[in-house]
Parts: structure tokens; sequence; C-alpha cells
């Protein structure tokens, strides 16, 4: 027979709030980890891709640049299209789905738009995201669709993202060689090298001159920010085409793993970096976003963890 303290906690437990929780509004998911927001993903019909945004530490301090959403003194307003965390690419068919602001020149710009949200699940260690985009050209004609699920995980010190994204073309499409891609973050101001910030790459290569256009399982970019030391890195998995990507990481805290930019990242005209997918061969790109405080010492460790799910 259950005693009236065990069944209190039993009780308790069926009522205990998801410390990973996802909560749906017109236009975009809020994500809230123990209590306290982490990000937004925004997918509405105005945005020309979705992204998340803010990214937060676990203390709560944002780590990404929050123009063009929010205009903040002292910020740098220049590449609009440098929306958080975004996935796309400059050259698909010819059409660039990276600078894609609707403000900007040109009429060869491509949109990244919402078919379905497919599921949304908050949970006590984990919650998670996984929606249905097509890659239209302008005049609306869908060159890809796109499966994309999110899962962000609570952890006392880290906040961790993980991406997989799955891409089947509905014509042949080619990703053309341009560093202008793919999987890409903006930092916030006081994470860029003339401030504070260090890029270093898995094989100890610093800043923006050692790590652009290099190869690299992983990249950490890290420094002060509101005095305190944090960083961010991204995870390429090793299943990923063309493992390890290129990285297309600025000194103005622009932060991009690119595989198909080898004419550019290696400075050769010779190279052609571009890759075409098929129908009905599709592709699987999948990344770790690791939020963590201090320096890039343990990110080799963490790589190595990326091999093996992290625990539910």
């Amino acid at each position: 027979m259950k005693t009236p303290f065990l069944l209190a906690a039993l009780l308790a437990a069926l009522w205990l709030p998801a410390q990973v929780k996802m909560t749906r509004l017109e236009g975009r998911i809020d994500v809230e980890i123990d209590g306290k927001p982490f990000t937004s993903f925004y997918h509405g019909s105005e945005t020309s891709k979705p992204y998340l945004h803010p990214l937060r530490s676990a203390s709560g301090k944002i780590v990404t640049r929050r123009y063009p959403m929010e205009n903040v003194d002292g910020e740098a307003r220049d590449h609009i299209h440098h929306t958080g965390l975004w996935f796309t690419h400059g050259d698909v068919n010819g059409y660039d789905f990276w600078a894609n602001d609707p403000s900007q020149r040109g009429d060869r710009k491509g949109k990244v738009l919402l078919h379905k949200i497919d599921s949304v699940q908050s949970g006590a260690k984990q919650g998670s995201i996984a929606a249905t985009f097509e890659w239209r050209d302008p005049q609306g004609k869908p060159l890809l669709t796109e499966s994309r699920t999110m899962t962000f995980r609570s952890d006392p010190a880290l906040r961790v993202i993980d991406l997989d994204i799955r891409l089947a073309a509905v014509e042949r499409a080619r990703f053309g060689d341009t560093k202008e891609g793919t999987f890409a973050v903006r930092l916030a101001t006081e994470l860029e090298e003339k401030h504070s910030g260090r890029m270093v790459n898995a094989g100890g290569k610093a800043t923006e001159k050692g790590v652009w256009g290099a190869r690299s399982p992983w990249v950490d970019y890290s420094g002060q920010l509101g005095g305190e030391k944090l960083g961010v890195a991204i995870l390429d998995h090793p299943e990923n085409p063309r493992h390890p990507t290129y990285w297309h990481s600025r000194a103005y805290g622009l932060f991009a793993a690119n595989v198909f930019g080898e004419r550019d990242f290696l400075r050769d005209k010779s190279r052609d970096g571009s890759m075409t997918l098929e129908p009905g061969q599709p592709w699987r790109f999948r990344y770790r976003v690791i939020i963590h405080p201090g320096g890039s010492e343990d990110i080799g460790l963490r790589f190595r963890e990326y091999r093996q799910p992290l625990s539910n």
C-alpha cells in the first residue's frame, strides 16, 4: 500500500513543469530553459529565411547580435541578412538564399518559407521543434524541401542546440562555389575580435587569419561579454558531406560552416566546390551549437562526445 508521502511525491512529479518549454505564438516559437528565456524560432511569412534570435548563455547573457531584428546602440548595422542563427546558401541554381533580405538589391533572391510545423515538444531535459520548409525561387517555384529538427537541451552551465537538416531536391539543384554560406551565427559586438573575441579551431589555429577558409571539425569563438567569459562553438558532424567543413568566420562576428566555397577559401580559381543535389538523393547536415562559459579548452572533448547522443 502506497504511503501518503509517496502518493504526494508521485502527484508532485506529475505536475512538475517542463524544464525545456516550447510556446507556440504567431510566426514564432519561444524556447524557455529552466524557467528562463533562451531563444525564439522565427518562421513567419514576413521572414526571408527562418532563424533563431536571440541566443542566450545559461547565465542569461545574449551572445548574438540583435540587429536587424532590434536596434541597439553600439552595434554594427552591416549585413542586414545576418539574422541570429540560420541555414541558407548564396547560390542555388543561381539564386541567392543568403543575402536575401527584401531591402537588398538584385532580382535573384530566393526565400525559405515554412510549409508546416511538424511537431513541437517540451520536456524535462530537452525540447524540440520539427518543421518543413520550401526553398523557392523569385517566382515562387520550389527548388528544395528542407526538413529540420532542432533539439534544445537543459544543462546548468551550457546551452546546447542540435540541428538535423535534410535537403531534398524538387528539381536538380546546384549549390554553387561561394563563401556566402551556409550554417551561420552572427555574434554579439563584445565578442568581435576588435573587442574581446578570439576564434580557435581544432588544429589550434586562431583569429580570422588562421581560421577563415581552413577546414576543421569545429570552431570556437570566445571572449568577454558583460564581464563574463563566454564562448560559442559550432561542431560539424563527422557524417556531414565533405567533413571537416571549411569556415567562413570573420573578425566582425560572423561564424559560418560552409563546405561549398573552395574557390574562395583556397583562393584558387581552378577549384570548384559546387555540389549538385539530385532528386531522390537527399543530403543530411547535422550541427551542434554549444554556448559555454570559459575558453575553448574542452571543445575537442565535446566534439568526441558528439559522436554519441547526449543522455535524455
